[in-house]
């Protein structure tokens, strides 16, 4: 959701700030004025294309920035900015840090969906009706959708080890010489795992085993000896109780020495033990140095590291084994991916199945918006056909394409070769009133989706806009009264005369509310007129 836009230097807005109701805003004024460059404005904020051309004449370039809340329970939102110099550079910060417009497009423009006449939108691209008609019928299609892609993912898996076993076995020939070469050499050693690590913290032990009984044996002898610390520090300890009689303080330190004492004969005692276990075996040793130079030597060969080696003698065992087994493997391969595109096209069908019980009720709940919309016969089909198997992809075997037949006996033909920009406006207005909040999208824009709609049917446009403002944000650029009178907030857009015009936004409210309203109803402000825009307002 938009919390807040300020926009400079776009087209003809030297500056001016926007901050859209959580329902519905709706943007009015004269033809010419300039609520395209809002537009714009938006379009930027969402990651789309740039143009230098926006840039406002003699400006150094154009800033767009915007607070937003992406996800529920955000507190403090996100705020991204978009700048482009009249040289044509561009940057985009997110949360103050430098990012790309592909992070911006998919963090903000993933939140907004802008419906307009020559806008690029969701509803135009095919690939995205599929997602559509799932999530209207999440519950149903939501579990044949994770079992067709849990199947998908399973048969590229056993394409994937068939591949690599036929590709193992045709060159298994031509390696299987150097294959089992290598792994008679590293069975000649046979290396087992961690061996070589147990050895490298081993060996320096016994290689040093004198210099490491001396040392423990002085140290031992040097603590507990006759003449030794210990005996020395137990006639000082003596000493200094002997004069405590004198001076109480002097039992404090003999206290002190004395644990000192305990502590030193503990140390003894593990020195001693620690000597006991130094292992003074030379034939250990050797065996243990030739056990190292054997690793050592597997290392230079098939290294660098022990991990190369053990990868290395897999991968031969793997080749020698596929020689031997007689084509047992690949058959085993094969019958596991016959059974995996079994249970893919079991799971397809299924698919296929749920997608085509929902989307007949789907395009009919549609089409009665469409009528509600007063759009005389137009009707939208769902077209579901099967792709070649090597088309198979995550959203579903079968392209689903949404389709507009403009009145009865005309040819249902693609949304985006038919329609016009009014009519895909309001097509996709009927699309989201019927999804609700399922379409994961928080903002819709609306521009010219009041093209050519009067009377009675500005009143239902007007209605269904207001419903759909109780699940969305929606922001709506109109010609229309009835449509104006039911948004939450009103901004005004207006261009300045002169040589060096100017766009400027103005927020209204109450009586100036009222005037616009009677100036949309009829051209002027006339008490006939401004009567009827306080009926519309219900300030009568």
């Amino acid at each position: 959701m938009i919390d807040e836009l300020a926009v400079r230097d776009v087209a003809l807005i030297r500056e001016a700030t926007i901050e859209p109701a959580a329902g519905l805003t709706v943007l009015t004024g004269e033809t010419g004025t300039g609520k395209t460059a809002l537009l714009t404005a938006v379009k930027l904020i969402m990651g789309e294309r740039a143009d230098v051309g926006s840039v406002r004449e003699g400006a150094q370039g154009l800033l767009v920035e915007g607070r937003l809340f992406l996800r529920d329970g955000d507190p403090d939102g996100v705020v991204v900015s978009r700048g482009v110099g009249a040289d044509g550079r561009g940057r985009v910060r997110i949360d103050g840090r430098v990012a790309s417009v592909r992070e911006l497009a998919e963090g903000v423009g993933a939140s907004i969906d802008l419906c307009g006449q020559h806008e690029h939108q969701r509803l135009m691209r095919r690939e995205t009706h599929v997602g559509l008609l799932d999530a209207w019928a999440a519950d149903e299609v939501g579990p044949a959708r994770v079992a067709y892609g849990q199947a998908l993912e399973d048969a590229r898996a056993a394409r994937a080890e068939l591949r690599r076993l036929v590709e193992l076995t045709q060159a298994a020939d031509a390696r299987l010489e150097d294959a089992s070469f290598t792994l008679e050499r590293i069975d000649e050693v046979a290396p087992l795992e961690g061996e070589l690590e147990r050895i490298e913290e081993g060996l320096p032990r016994f290689e040093h085993a004198d210099a490491l009984l001396r040392a423990a044996t002085g140290a031992h002898d040097a603590i507990v000896g006759d003449g030794g610390m210990e005996d020395a520090l137990s006639d000082v300890i003596q000493g200094l109780r002997d004069a405590a009689g004198f001076d109480a303080r002097l039992e404090g330190f003999a206290s002190s020495l004395e644990s000192a004492l305990i502590d030193m004969g503990d140390v003894a005692s593990e020195l001693r033990r620690y000597g006991d276990g130094v292992d003074v075996d030379e034939e250990a040793l050797a065996r243990m140095q030739e056990r190292m130079a054997q690793l050592q030597g597997l290392m230079r060969r098939f290294g660098p590291g022990m991990d190369d080696v053990l990868a290395r003698r897999r991968a031969a065992l793997e080749i020698v084994e596929s020689a031997r087994d007689g084509g047992r493997r690949l058959k085993r391969a094969r019958s596991a991916l016959d059974a995996a595109e079994a249970r893919l096209d079991a799971a397809a069908d299924e698919l296929d199945r749920v997608r085509g019980l929902a989307a007949p009720r789907l395009m009919a709940a549609i089409n009665e918006q469409l009528r509600f919309l007063e759009m005389g016969t137009a009707q939208v089909e769902m077209d579901m056909s099967r792709r070649p198997r090597r088309l198979w992809a995550e959203d579903g075997p079968s392209e689903v394409e949404l389709l507009y037949r403009p009145a009865a006996g005309l040819l249902a033909r693609p949304l985006r070769k038919i329609a016009s920009g009014g009519e895909v406006s309001r097509v996709m207005l009927a699309c989201k009133a019927v999804l609700g909040d399922a379409d994961g999208v928080e903002t819709l824009v609306f521009d010219e989706i009041d093209a050519g709609v009067g009377g009675s049917a500005a009143v239902a446009l007007a209605q269904v806009l207001a419903r759909l403002a109780r699940t969305h944000q929606v922001i709506v650029v109109t010609h229309l009264p009835q449509v104006a009178v039911v948004g939450m907030r009103h901004y005004v857009v207006e261009k300045s005369a002169g040589a060096h015009p100017q766009t400027t936004l103005r927020l209204v409210e109450g009586e100036q509310r009222v005037r616009e309203v009677a100036r949309m109803l009829a051209g002027d402000e006339s008490d006939v007129s401004i009567a009827h825009a306080r009926q519309l307002l219900g300030l009568t």
